[in-house]
């Protein structure tokens, strides 16, 4: 008679560990941020209600292309996310995907996401977001970030995108307005990112990656986030500028620039420990709910 077969507790695990791998190669909740500036980018692009087949089948696309460059950022700093203490965990350190699978998954990933945007949205967006993946994956992660403590001012153009390709989506064509809030999000990208620059100086130092708070120093870093909060305050006027929002985006946006001005110039001068990841997290919350105000702003004004 036939022995039955049995299934061991670590088979039963390994597929859904596996599958929880590739997600964590996305980077869920980057892309998930980033999916609300397209999605404002959609509906500030058009009066009424956004198209169904552009809505899904555009953030569906632009959000499987990111999720690629996301991959693409976990292979080529596979060896120096092994060496520091906030990514030494990642899948491809530990070992729990192989580089094939995970360049197979990260290529797959972007392929699929670009004939979805050529086939049912349209070929600008899908170029567009095709370039944008291939300013993160190869020009920011592969060169600058190795190459200049610029690399974030320089690389955050890529990262900027995502409001433009959401635009782009539904009317096929570049428009002014869309570039102000690329503009936004080019002014956001420094001082979010040299915040927790300033956290992981040490490791950054150690695996030789030129981050401003290594090359320049914690002070002078600190500066720089200062003012670019005020560019970013700046920046953000842009919108009510040009009528593109009502009175209600510029009491939120400005209620927001003077948080995150003040949050800088508390690490400036009033420094402490823990506060440099603080204002990060400030960062965060500060883009979220600033576009989420665009989009009720622009609801309430229609």
């Amino acid at each position: 008679m036939a022995k039955p077969l049995s299934i061991s507790s670590s088979d039963t695990q390994s597929q859904p560990l596996q599958w929880r791998a590739y997600y964590e190669m996305t980077k869920p909740k980057v892309v998930a941020l980033m999916l609300l500036t397209v999605l404002v980018g959609m509906c500030l692009a058009l009066p009424g209600a956004v198209p169904l087949q552009p809505l899904i089948f555009g953030l569906l696309g632009i959000g499987m292309m990111a999720g690629a460059a996301a991959a693409f950022n976990h292979l080529i700093d596979r060896r120096i996310d092994g060496l520091m203490a906030r990514t030494y965990n990642r899948p491809l350190p530990k070992g729990r995907i192989s580089i094939t699978k995970a360049l197979t998954f990260s290529i797959s990933l972007a392929v699929i996401g670009f004939v979805l945007l050529y086939a049912l949205v349209n070929e600008l967006t899908a170029w567009l977001t095709f370039a944008s993946l291939l300013g993160y994956a190869v020009v920011y992660t592969a060169y600058l970030k190795r190459a200049t403590p610029q690399n974030i001012v320089v690389g955050g153009l890529a990262g900027a995108m995502p409001p433009l390709l959401g635009w782009t989506s539904v009317t096929g064509e570049f428009h002014g307005n869309a570039l102000l809030l690329v503009i936004i999000i080019f002014a956001w990208t420094p001082p979010h990112f040299w915040a927790l620059a300033i956290h992981r100086k040490a490791e950054y130092a150690k695996v030789d990656i030129p981050m401003l708070p290594v090359t320049h120093g914690t002070e002078f870093t600190k500066t720089c986030i200062l003012l670019y909060t005020i560019l970013l305050a700046i920046a953000c006027l842009l919108p009510v500028l040009v009528g593109m929002c009502g009175p209600l985006y510029l009491v939120g946006s400005t209620l927001l620039s003077c948080g995150f001005i003040y949050k800088s110039w508390e690490l400036k001068f009033d420094d402490k420990p823990g506060l440099a990841m603080q204002v990060f997290r400030f960062s965060i919350y500060h883009l979220m709910l600033l576009f989420i105000v665009l989009l009720v702003d622009h609801y309430l004004w229609v």
